[in-house]
Protein backbone atom coordinates (compact mmCIF):
# COMPACT_ATOMS: atom_id res chain seq x y z
CA UNK A 1 0.00 0.00 0.00
CA UNK A 2 1.81 3.37 -0.90
CA UNK A 3 -1.09 5.74 -1.92
CA UNK A 4 -2.07 7.86 1.48
CA UNK A 5 -5.71 7.92 2.62
CA UNK A 6 -7.96 11.02 2.05
CA UNK A 7 -9.87 10.75 5.52
CA UNK A 8 -7.67 9.90 9.08
CA UNK A 9 -9.26 9.95 12.50
CA UNK A 10 -7.07 9.96 15.30
CA UNK A 11 -7.65 9.19 18.71
CA UNK A 12 -8.15 6.12 20.97
CA UNK A 13 -9.13 2.58 20.07
CA UNK A 14 -9.67 0.08 23.15
CA UNK A 15 -11.65 -2.94 24.23
CA UNK A 16 -14.88 -3.31 25.73
CA UNK A 17 -15.31 -5.62 28.57
CA UNK A 18 -19.25 -5.99 29.02
CA UNK A 19 -20.62 -8.10 32.02
CA UNK A 20 -23.00 -10.76 30.13
CA UNK A 21 -23.65 -11.50 33.80
CA UNK A 22 -22.73 -12.95 37.18
CA UNK A 23 -18.86 -13.09 37.04
CA UNK A 24 -18.75 -13.56 33.30
CA UNK A 25 -17.85 -11.52 30.86
CA UNK A 26 -17.25 -10.80 27.29
CA UNK A 27 -14.96 -8.55 25.31
CA UNK A 28 -15.45 -6.26 21.84
CA UNK A 29 -12.85 -4.24 20.16
CA UNK A 30 -13.86 -0.22 20.27
CA UNK A 31 -13.41 3.20 20.78
CA UNK A 32 -15.05 6.27 18.96
CA UNK A 33 -12.46 7.62 16.53
CA UNK A 34 -11.72 4.24 15.75
CA UNK A 35 -15.15 3.64 14.96
CA UNK A 36 -15.39 6.47 12.81
CA UNK A 37 -12.58 5.24 10.60
CA UNK A 38 -14.13 2.20 10.36
CA UNK A 39 -17.33 3.52 8.87
CA UNK A 40 -15.70 6.10 6.43
CA UNK A 41 -13.23 3.21 4.94
CA UNK A 42 -16.41 1.19 5.09
CA UNK A 43 -18.70 3.65 2.93
CA UNK A 44 -15.28 3.61 0.28
CA UNK A 45 -13.45 6.79 1.14
CA UNK A 46 -9.27 5.60 1.63
CA UNK A 47 -8.64 5.73 5.19
CA UNK A 48 -6.79 4.88 8.41
CA UNK A 49 -6.64 5.15 12.26
CA UNK A 50 -3.70 6.94 13.81
CA UNK A 51 -3.35 5.69 17.53
CA UNK A 52 -1.56 3.28 19.39
CA UNK A 53 -2.51 0.06 20.86
CA UNK A 54 -1.20 -3.06 23.21
CA UNK A 55 1.04 -5.66 21.98
CA UNK A 56 -0.75 -8.33 24.13
CA UNK A 57 -4.04 -10.08 23.12
CA UNK A 58 -6.37 -6.79 23.42
CA UNK A 59 -3.82 -5.08 21.02
CA UNK A 60 -3.60 -8.00 18.59
CA UNK A 61 -7.75 -8.23 18.27
CA UNK A 62 -7.34 -4.40 17.32
CA UNK A 63 -5.00 -4.92 14.62
CA UNK A 64 -6.45 -7.59 13.13
CA UNK A 65 -9.62 -5.64 13.39
CA UNK A 66 -8.34 -2.40 12.13
CA UNK A 67 -6.87 -4.67 8.81
CA UNK A 68 -10.29 -6.61 8.57
CA UNK A 69 -11.62 -2.85 8.44
CA UNK A 70 -9.64 -1.97 5.50
CA UNK A 71 -7.62 0.60 7.09
CA UNK A 72 -4.00 1.78 6.36
CA UNK A 73 -2.16 0.05 8.74
CA UNK A 74 0.98 1.92 8.64
CA UNK A 75 -0.94 4.44 10.98
CA UNK A 76 -1.39 1.78 14.14
CA UNK A 77 1.47 2.02 16.52
CA UNK A 78 1.76 -1.49 18.88
CA UNK A 79 3.48 -0.69 21.76
CA UNK A 80 5.03 -2.14 25.06
CA UNK A 81 2.49 -0.85 27.31
CA UNK A 82 -0.66 -1.89 28.88
CA UNK A 83 -4.38 -1.92 26.96
CA UNK A 84 -7.29 0.07 27.54
CA UNK A 85 -10.30 -1.04 28.82
CA UNK A 86 -13.41 -0.20 29.42
CA UNK A 87 -15.61 -2.34 31.60
CA UNK A 88 -19.05 -1.64 31.00
CA UNK A 89 -20.36 -3.24 33.97
CA UNK A 90 -24.18 -2.55 33.48
CA UNK A 91 -25.87 -2.27 30.21
CA UNK A 92 -28.93 0.10 31.32
CA UNK A 93 -28.36 2.37 31.88
CA UNK A 94 -24.67 2.08 31.00
CA UNK A 95 -22.50 2.12 33.51
CA UNK A 96 -18.61 2.03 33.00
CA UNK A 97 -14.87 2.55 34.30
CA UNK A 98 -11.51 2.56 32.02
CA UNK A 99 -8.34 0.71 33.05
CA UNK A 100 -5.39 2.81 31.31
CA UNK A 101 -2.72 3.99 33.35
CA UNK A 102 -0.04 4.74 31.33
CA UNK A 103 -1.38 2.49 28.74
CA UNK A 104 -0.34 2.03 24.77
CA UNK A 105 -3.00 4.80 23.33
CA UNK A 106 -1.04 7.42 25.48
CA UNK A 107 2.35 6.69 23.65
CA UNK A 108 0.92 7.44 20.12
CA UNK A 109 3.19 9.67 18.19
CA UNK A 110 2.27 11.26 15.30
CA UNK A 111 6.10 11.22 14.28
CA UNK A 112 5.91 8.11 13.71
CA UNK A 113 3.39 8.33 10.70
CA UNK A 114 3.96 8.01 6.84
CA UNK A 115 5.85 11.02 5.79
CA UNK A 116 3.37 13.12 3.85
CA UNK A 117 0.38 12.06 5.02
CA UNK A 118 -0.16 15.73 6.79
CA UNK A 119 -0.20 16.93 3.13
CA UNK A 120 -2.87 13.83 1.62
CA UNK A 121 -5.50 13.80 4.37
CA UNK A 122 -8.50 15.73 3.20
CA UNK A 123 -9.92 15.42 6.46
CA UNK A 124 -8.99 14.56 10.19
CA UNK A 125 -10.99 13.86 12.59
CA UNK A 126 -10.77 14.18 16.40
CA UNK A 127 -12.83 13.43 20.00
CA UNK A 128 -13.37 10.46 22.36
CA UNK A 129 -11.66 9.80 25.69
CA UNK A 130 -8.20 10.29 23.60
CA UNK A 131 -9.00 14.08 24.55
CA UNK A 132 -9.57 13.85 28.11
CA UNK A 133 -6.62 11.81 28.71
CA UNK A 134 -2.99 13.29 29.25
CA UNK A 135 -0.73 13.46 27.67
CA UNK A 136 -2.63 12.19 24.78
CA UNK A 137 -4.90 14.68 24.47
CA UNK A 138 -2.31 17.62 24.39
CA UNK A 139 -0.39 15.69 21.70
CA UNK A 140 -3.99 15.57 19.76
CA UNK A 141 -4.61 19.13 20.09
CA UNK A 142 -0.95 20.00 19.06
CA UNK A 143 -1.78 17.97 15.72
CA UNK A 144 -4.78 19.50 14.86
CA UNK A 145 -3.49 22.73 15.17
CA UNK A 146 -0.81 22.13 12.68
CA UNK A 147 -2.98 20.70 10.42
CA UNK A 148 -5.57 23.26 10.63
CA UNK A 149 -2.60 25.65 9.72
CA UNK A 150 -2.32 23.52 6.65
CA UNK A 151 -5.64 23.31 5.22
CA UNK A 152 -6.96 20.29 6.39
CA UNK A 153 -10.53 20.05 7.78
CA UNK A 154 -11.07 19.19 10.44
CA UNK A 155 -13.83 17.11 12.34
CA UNK A 156 -14.55 17.02 16.00
CA UNK A 157 -16.66 14.55 17.92
CA UNK A 158 -16.66 14.97 21.84
CA UNK A 159 -18.50 11.91 22.54
CA UNK A 160 -18.88 12.75 25.96
CA UNK A 161 -18.22 10.57 29.30
CA UNK A 162 -17.92 11.11 32.52
CA UNK A 163 -14.49 11.74 32.75
CA UNK A 164 -15.28 15.02 31.19
CA UNK A 165 -15.15 17.20 33.63
CA UNK A 166 -14.72 20.73 34.27
CA UNK A 167 -10.83 20.39 33.11
CA UNK A 168 -12.09 19.33 29.85
CA UNK A 169 -13.88 22.73 29.22
CA UNK A 170 -10.55 24.21 27.90
CA UNK A 171 -9.97 21.55 25.10
CA UNK A 172 -13.61 21.70 24.08
CA UNK A 173 -13.31 25.27 23.34
CA UNK A 174 -9.97 24.58 21.41
CA UNK A 175 -10.94 22.40 19.30
CA UNK A 176 -14.64 23.53 18.50
CA UNK A 177 -12.83 26.61 17.39
CA UNK A 178 -10.63 24.61 15.02
CA UNK A 179 -13.18 22.38 13.44
CA UNK A 180 -14.63 22.51 10.56
CA UNK A 181 -17.41 19.87 11.35
CA UNK A 182 -18.77 19.24 15.45
CA UNK A 183 -20.89 16.61 15.63
CA UNK A 184 -22.53 16.22 19.45
CA UNK A 185 -25.75 14.48 20.92
CA UNK A 186 -28.38 16.44 23.25
CA UNK A 187 -27.13 14.54 25.93
CA UNK A 188 -23.33 15.57 24.82
CA UNK A 189 -24.06 18.90 25.22
CA UNK A 190 -26.29 18.48 28.20
CA UNK A 191 -22.99 16.35 29.97
CA UNK A 192 -20.47 18.46 28.26
CA UNK A 193 -22.11 21.73 29.84
CA UNK A 194 -23.19 20.38 32.71
CA UNK A 195 -26.88 21.47 32.96
CA UNK A 196 -30.23 20.36 31.47
CA UNK A 197 -31.33 23.54 28.99
CA UNK A 198 -30.26 21.39 25.62
CA UNK A 199 -31.20 24.27 23.59
CA UNK A 200 -28.71 26.32 25.54
CA UNK A 201 -26.18 24.31 25.76
CA UNK A 202 -26.32 23.60 21.79
CA UNK A 203 -26.35 27.40 21.23
CA UNK A 204 -23.81 27.92 23.61
CA UNK A 205 -21.52 25.27 21.60
CA UNK A 206 -22.22 26.92 18.23
CA UNK A 207 -21.51 30.46 19.69
CA UNK A 208 -17.37 29.11 20.21
CA UNK A 209 -17.32 28.51 16.58
CA UNK A 210 -20.35 30.22 14.57
CA UNK A 211 -18.32 29.35 10.96
CA UNK A 212 -18.59 25.60 11.66
CA UNK A 213 -20.85 22.82 10.52
CA UNK A 214 -23.01 21.28 13.35
CA UNK A 215 -24.73 17.81 13.38
CA UNK A 216 -27.11 17.79 16.12
CA UNK A 217 -28.70 14.64 16.95
CA UNK A 218 -31.53 13.54 18.94
CA UNK A 219 -32.12 10.43 19.28
CA UNK A 220 -35.47 8.81 18.22
CA UNK A 221 -36.26 12.80 17.66
CA UNK A 222 -33.78 12.94 14.75
CA UNK A 223 -31.35 15.59 14.05
CA UNK A 224 -30.52 19.01 12.62
CA UNK A 225 -27.81 20.18 10.35
CA UNK A 226 -26.62 23.75 11.29
CA UNK A 227 -24.30 25.96 9.22
CA UNK A 228 -23.67 29.80 8.63
CA UNK A 229 -26.06 28.96 5.27
CA UNK A 230 -28.65 27.74 6.62
CA UNK A 231 -30.34 24.65 8.62
CA UNK A 232 -32.21 21.62 8.19
CA UNK A 233 -33.89 19.53 10.70
CA UNK A 234 -34.21 15.81 10.04
CA UNK A 235 -36.76 12.76 11.47
CA UNK A 236 -35.88 9.57 12.37
CA UNK A 237 -37.02 7.02 10.36
CA UNK A 238 -39.37 4.21 11.50
CA UNK A 239 -37.01 0.99 11.32
CA UNK A 240 -36.82 -2.20 13.75
CA UNK A 241 -33.91 -1.13 16.01
CA UNK A 242 -31.78 -4.09 17.38
CA UNK A 243 -29.08 -1.96 18.84
CA UNK A 244 -27.94 1.82 18.80
CA UNK A 245 -24.19 1.23 19.73
CA UNK A 246 -22.06 3.36 17.20
CA UNK A 247 -24.76 5.26 15.53
CA UNK A 248 -23.84 8.43 16.90
CA UNK A 249 -20.16 7.04 14.76
CA UNK A 250 -21.96 6.45 11.62
CA UNK A 251 -23.80 9.30 11.94
CA UNK A 252 -20.83 11.43 11.72
CA UNK A 253 -19.26 9.07 9.39
CA UNK A 254 -21.83 9.64 6.64
CA UNK A 255 -21.53 12.63 6.92
CA UNK A 256 -18.14 13.18 6.24
CA UNK A 257 -18.51 10.94 3.25
CA UNK A 258 -20.87 13.10 1.59
CA UNK A 259 -19.16 16.31 2.58
CA UNK A 260 -15.87 14.26 0.63
CA UNK A 261 -18.08 13.13 -2.02
CA UNK A 262 -20.54 15.84 -3.18
CA UNK A 263 -19.03 18.59 -1.55
CA UNK A 264 -21.66 20.97 -3.75
CA UNK A 265 -24.32 19.48 -2.25
CA UNK A 266 -27.31 21.62 0.02
CA UNK A 267 -26.99 20.72 3.90
CA UNK A 268 -30.09 18.86 3.29
CA UNK A 269 -28.50 16.56 1.15
CA UNK A 270 -25.61 15.69 4.00
CA UNK A 271 -28.07 15.57 6.60
CA UNK A 272 -29.98 13.03 4.98
CA UNK A 273 -26.89 10.61 4.52
CA UNK A 274 -25.74 11.12 8.06
CA UNK A 275 -29.23 10.31 9.70
CA UNK A 276 -29.77 7.13 7.15
CA UNK A 277 -26.18 6.23 7.97
CA UNK A 278 -26.78 6.38 11.99
CA UNK A 279 -30.04 4.88 11.23
CA UNK A 280 -28.06 1.88 9.41
CA UNK A 281 -26.42 1.52 11.98
CA UNK A 282 -29.46 0.64 14.24
CA UNK A 283 -30.16 -2.15 12.41
CA UNK A 284 -27.57 -4.45 13.35
CA UNK A 285 -26.11 -5.74 16.42
CA UNK A 286 -23.03 -4.56 17.89
CA UNK A 287 -21.06 -0.82 16.36
CA UNK A 288 -21.13 -2.28 12.93
CA UNK A 289 -19.89 0.18 9.98
CA UNK A 290 -22.79 0.29 7.59
CA UNK A 291 -22.30 -0.67 4.00
CA UNK A 292 -22.90 2.26 1.34
CA UNK A 293 -25.51 0.74 -0.43
CA UNK A 294 -27.65 0.24 2.90
CA UNK A 295 -27.41 4.32 3.54
CA UNK A 296 -28.25 4.91 0.49
CA UNK A 297 -31.51 2.92 -0.06
CA UNK A 298 -32.24 4.58 3.44
CA UNK A 299 -32.34 7.82 2.26
CA UNK A 300 -35.56 8.05 0.48
CA UNK A 301 -36.82 7.33 3.97
CA UNK A 302 -35.23 10.50 5.48
CA UNK A 303 -37.73 13.40 5.55
CA UNK A 304 -35.69 16.97 5.82
CA UNK A 305 -37.30 20.16 5.93
CA UNK A 306 -35.10 23.65 6.27
CA UNK A 307 -35.46 25.43 9.25
CA UNK A 308 -37.09 28.51 8.93
CA UNK A 309 -36.79 31.45 11.41
CA UNK A 310 -35.02 31.37 14.71
CA UNK A 311 -35.50 28.46 17.39
CA UNK A 312 -33.99 28.42 20.58
CA UNK A 313 -31.44 25.44 19.25
CA UNK A 314 -30.26 27.46 16.53
CA UNK A 315 -29.60 30.82 18.20
CA UNK A 316 -26.32 31.92 20.02
CA UNK A 317 -25.56 32.21 23.65
CA UNK A 318 -26.69 35.59 24.71
CA UNK A 319 -22.95 38.23 25.41
CA UNK A 320 -22.88 37.43 29.96
CA UNK A 321 -24.27 33.90 29.87
CA UNK A 322 -22.28 31.35 31.75
CA UNK A 323 -21.67 28.21 29.68
CA UNK A 324 -20.98 25.75 32.35
CA UNK A 325 -22.13 24.29 35.78
CA UNK A 326 -25.62 25.39 35.89
CA UNK A 327 -28.78 26.49 33.35
CA UNK A 328 -28.45 29.60 31.92
CA UNK A 329 -30.47 32.88 32.21
CA UNK A 330 -32.17 34.29 29.50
Amino acid sequence: MTALPRFVAAGEALTDLLATGPGTWTSQTGGSTWNVARVVARLGIPSAFAGAVSRDVFGLELAAANTAAGLDQRFLQQVDRPPLLAVVHERHPPRYFFIGTDSADLHFDPDHLPAGWRDGAAWVHFGGISLAREPLASTLVALACDLKLRGTKISYDPNFRALMDERYDGTLRTMAGLADVVKVSDEDVRGLFRHDDTDAAFAALRAMNPAATYLFTRGGDGACLVRPDGAWNAAAPAVDVVDTVGAGDASIGGLLYSLMTWPERAGGSHLRVAVAAGTAACRVAGAQPPALDAVLALTDAIVVRRQEGTHRALDFAAPGQQYFGKQLQR
